[in-house]
């Protein structure tokens, strides 16, 4: 093929020279120059989006996370902020900043489906970026920045869409939930194309360092070395104070984490309890009963049926009996169906339990606001009922709820009720300064969970000491939890850095 240079132009340049016209306006020109030369970046230091902000102040922390992830991370950044210092602000800043450099044009944003109308709300007032609600009709093609349900995007034909795009920025917020490479979350964000890579979490590590080793790999692949060498250096059996400062340094190259005492800001006291219970007689027996039908049915004879029967047992009498229920149904042997009818019995007719009267106890002695957190929807429902006969107005809150739903149950627990009764779905995305006391009815396995609870009211805009007190049945498997909490917070501070308190040591019953 050919190539000439183009003579195009010399008829318009013979045309102003023979007629003596201007070559163009100077008013123009002078006009032009002035609106490049205002819109010009001259370095790379320093956040330019700042002026361009009037609605949003970010604090000295989010700012110095911001720049600290543009300028030496790269874009490549895990943001572990505690829970309630700002992550989302973080987050939209970098995005601002890069679309005003010209950095980034697309921008995939994956969060719960919880919290995908707070994060378009919060891109257009805070940060006036139009991000767009992603509808299973929309063609990606025409969308620059949009958020979506992960749980929606990795599915087909969803998938699919996003996989044909080329995406200069993608954000994971609870990104502790893509946990490995084994689930489908996060081999599906592993498989996007992406230039820039932004991972929020306050919880990095839930269980083990492994989890956090499969978070940095997504942002640099053998940045911790393979697998291999990474489990025969961190791994438990092999891990030393010396080695722990090593990967703590490794991390810290990709990873920005602020705790509340470091931020400047006066933050309110966070007070921890752990407070026992005592079960009645009629209850030990009930609870020895459940133990021992691993004995007498191989229905129960793995270990997690008979760990789920206990900890529902010290949850509710309403929680073990449905579980009792469906596993009856699997018992063949005559035997085995009357030992559990029997317990089932038994179960029916305990009185009030020891940890809903306790709670009880604690909402009086609070006189105030009040957030329980319980595992079992069962267990919600006994515990509405028990605190209406109390006299104690109270609304539930789990995962079934509709967003709708959940807006109107916080209004109710804002305005009315003195009690909201939450599983850990309600531990994610909604933010309750307005109360300060919370009861860990029941404990979870993971650490960082307990975490989550506690920041839905200990976070920026509390302006009071958030009480925190911890539900423990003694001589029990919450013994057990209890110490595998504590196992999993020295892990994860060993590598990340220290926690807010979350447990503490046992208190007398009030």
């Amino acid at each position: 093929m050919l190539i000439e240079r183009s003579s195009s132009w010399k008829e318009g340049f013979i045309e102003r020279l023979e007629n003596r016209e201007p070559f163009d306006s100077w008013n123009l020109y002078n006009m032009c120059y002035t609106i490049t030369k205002n819109n010009l970046i001259t370095n790379f230091t320093g956040l330019q989006s700042l002026a361009y902000l009037p609605n949003v102040k970010p604090l000295a922390h989010q700012i110095e996370a911001a720049e600290r992830v543009i300028e030496e991370m790269n874009g490549k950044a895990i943001l572990a902020d505690e829970v309630g210092l700002g992550k989302t602000i973080e987050a939209g800043l970098i995005i601002k900043e890069y679309l005003l450099r010209g950095l980034v044009k697309k921008v995939l944003i994956l969060v719960p489906a919880s919290l995908v109308n707070q994060w378009v709300e919060e891109l257009y007032t805070k940060f006036h970026i139009p991000a767009l609600l992603y509808k299973k009709n929309y063609e990606l093609d025409y969308v620059d920045v949009v958020v979506m349900s992960l749980d929606t995007a990795k599915r087909s034909p969803h998938k699919e869409k996003i996989y044909a795009q080329d995406y200069d920025l993608i954000i994971v917020d609870e990104a502790h939930k893509l946990k490995n490479h084994q689930t489908i979350s996060y081999e599906f964000v592993q498989s996007l194309k992406k230039k820039f890579c932004l991972l929020l979490t306050a919880t990095p590590i839930q269980n083990d360092i492994f989890e956090l080793f499969y978070l940095v790999s997504l942002l640099k692949q053998g940045h911790l070395g393979n697998f291999e060498s990474f489990s025969a250096i961190f791994s438990a059996k092999n891990r030393d104070e010396e080695r722990d400062e090593y990967l703590k340094e490794l991390v810290s190259q990709v990873m920005v984490r602020n705790r509340r005492q470091d931020t400047g800001i006066e933050w309110s006291a966070r007070q921890v309890q752990s407070i026992p219970v005592e079960f009645t007689a009629d209850e030990r027996q009930v609870y020895t009963a459940l133990s021992q039908l691993k004995e007498i049915s191989p229905v129960f004879a793995d270990a997690f049926t008979t760990m789920t029967v206990q900890r529902e047992m010290c949850s509710s009498p309403d929680a073990v009996i449905g579980t009792l229920m469906n596993l009856l149904a699997e018992c063949t042997k005559p035997e085995e169906v009357s030992r559990v009818n029997q317990v089932i019995e038994q179960l029916e007719r305990l009185p009030v339990h020891s940890k809903a009267k306790m709670t009880a106890d604690l909402i009086a002695k609070a006189n105030d606001k009040v957030i329980i957190f319980a595992e079992y929807r069962m267990t919600q429902l006994y515990l509405s009922d028990y605190l209406y006969a109390k006299g104690i107005s109270n609304v539930i809150f789990n995962g079934k709820l509709s967003k709708s739903s959940r807006e109107w149950i916080k209004h109710l627990f804002k305005q009315q009720a003195q009690v909201l009764i939450a599983t850990e779905s309600g531990a994610e995305g909604i933010n309750l300064q307005f109360c300060h006391h919370v009861i860990n009815y029941d404990l979870p396995w993971n650490p960082m969970k307990l975490e989550q609870r506690i920041g839905r009211v200990h976070r920026l805009g509390q302006e009071h000491d958030v009480q925190i007190y911890n539900l423990a049945v003694e001589g029990t498997i919450d013994d057990h939890i209890l110490k595998v909490l504590q196992g999993k917070i020295d892990t994860f501070e060993q590598v990340v850095g220290e926690l807010d308190n979350i447990l503490a040591m046992k208190e007398q019953s009030i």
